[in-house]
């Protein structure tokens, strides 16, 4: 199924490629968290991938991080990858449900808010654990469910209170029991994934619009409304986001959902958990709550 106009998400981060420092700061933020969890792993990493690296912000802040050697950056538009520029790594324009990336080539690939534009999560996945070799990592990050929140509930009512009907205007996300099943499904071992909140505040919703277009993380859904936005919408949009989610000084929070996944490509040196009934020690024991003896 087509979710997605994966030419518009290029277009979109095409236009944000000259401004996007300006307005980074999230990307910069959950990057630093992905890097984090990375140096959990004492493992080292000879080819690590950055999988929709947008202006390189993986590579930038790795300098603080072990374990990778030689770093590919790959992002969908060209004009982003340019920003991304580092001769002591290799650029690689493609897009994440293509990979072009050998079978069994890679060590680690790393993904920062990127994956939820893509349209064929299951296949994309599959493609990652491919070109990890056994025992490689795949770490990555995107958006849950809960992002937007306030937006998109401004936004829905506004359009039915002044044009009578609904139309998609925030891109679907991922919900987390979801993305643990897609690695499941996908042949990643040991998978992990959880997830945090991270709670911007704004002066306006207008300036988080304006953020959201100067990351690329505009609108790219198939059947979205093609036409501008009447203003009268709009403005009672913003309105309802001031009416409803304002806290005393008149400041406004926007919802950032950071789902975290992990999951290791198969090899038969990786510890396995037991099969149900294999344990040696009882839980109800551990947990001081066991029946007496009869």
């Amino acid at each position: 199924m087509i979710v997605f106009n994966r030419d518009v998400v290029r277009q979109h981060r095409d236009r944000a490629a000259g401004a996007i420092a300006s307005h980074d700061f999230l990307l910069r933020e959950v990057a630093a968290r992905l890097l984090d969890r990375l140096d959990d792993v004492t493992a080292t990493f000879p080819i690590a991938l950055d999988l929709g690296c947008r202006a390189g912000l993986l590579a930038e802040l790795q300098d603080d991080h072990g374990g990778i050697e030689y770093l590919i950056e790959s992002d969908l538009s060209y004009r982003m990858l340019n920003k991304a520029s580092d001769t002591r790594n290799a650029l690689v324009a493609a897009d994440e449900e293509l990979l072009p990336f050998a079978e069994a080539s890679l060590d680690l690939v790393m993904s920062n808010l990127s994956l939820h534009w893509i349209n064929d999560l299951p296949g994309a996945l599959t493609q990652i654990r491919r070109t990890l070799k056994p025992d490689g990592l795949f770490l990555a990050t995107m958006f849950g469910g809960d992002t937007l929140r306030e937006l998109r509930g401004s936004l829905s009512d506004a359009e039915i209170a002044v044009e009578g009907g609904v139309s998609p205007r925030v891109s679907p996300f991922t919900d987390i029991r979801d993305a643990g099943a897609l690695l499941q499904r996908t042949g990643f071992s040991l998978p992990v994934v959880d997830t945090e909140t991270i709670t911007v505040s704004y002066s306006d919703p207008l300036k988080l619009l304006h953020d959201l277009r100067g990351m690329g993380e505009t609108n790219a859904v198939v059947k979205r409304r093609l036409t501008a936005t009447r203003r009268e919408t709009m403005l009672t949009a913003m309105q309802l986001y001031r009416d409803n989610y304002a806290d005393a000084e008149g400041r406004v929070p926007a919802t950032f959902q950071i789902l975290y996944l992990s999951g290791w490509s198969p090899a038969p040196t990786q510890q396995k958990p037991l099969k149900p009934g294999q344990g040696e020690t009882s839980l109800t024991k551990i947990l001081g709550n066991e029946e007496p003896d009869q």
